[in-house]
């Protein structure tokens, strides 16, 4: 089983995916990490070099490859992965997915501290951020939302989510360990 987490940038996917790892001893891939392994480049630096578009493309194929691929996972997707190409068919088809669903009000607290190292955001000035995150999650949920499970992130630790998440899956697979 492939349990792939989707959300917003700040939702918590690359802390909450090393837990359930952790939890379930599956090994864990975090796509946005797969990225910058084969381009030998941050994932600003590719923003910036070669553009979204080259981004958009070499996550679409890294996804089909891990989804194809890999048999027992935790996925940690990048906060855009499931709004380009038909990336959510194949999520949603070919893994559990799991929407860290997270308020903008959180999000806006956590992506303040971060903002340098989110290309997305680091030219938005701080009072416009919460706007924009506003704007952006409406246009990306359409795509969250067809996510298998949703988990309510808000006010929980991590620990928390990922036990959640487990319980969620657990009629999936007895083989989880606890």
């Amino acid at each position: 089983m492939i349990i792939s987490l989707i959300g917003y940038m700040g939702s918590g996917k690359s802390h909450i995916s090393k837990v359930l790892s952790q939890k379930t001893h599956l090994k864990l891939i975090d796509l946005d990490k797969e990225i910058i392994l084969k381009n030998n480049m941050s994932i600003p630096e590719i923003f910036e070099k070669r553009g979204e578009i080259y981004f958009r493309k070499e996550e679409r194929a890294l996804l089909e490859e891990i989804l194809n691929n890999e048999k027992e996972c935790i996925l940690s997707l990048g906060g855009g992965t499931p709004s380009y190409y038909n990336n959510i068919d194949l999520i949603t088809s070919q893994s559990e997915s799991v929407y860290l669903r997270t308020s903008v009000g959180t999000l806006a607290g956590r992506l303040l501290k971060q903002k340098q190292k989110r290309p997305l955001i680091a030219k938005i000035a701080d009072e416009d951020l919460p706007e924009f995150i506003a704007k952006h999650l409406f246009e990306r949920q359409v795509f969250y939302g067809q996510a298998k499970y949703t988990v309510s992130t808000d006010s929980k630790t991590p620990e928390e989510i990922a036990a959640e998440i487990m319980t969620l899956l657990n009629p999936l697979s007895n083989h989880l360990h606890h």
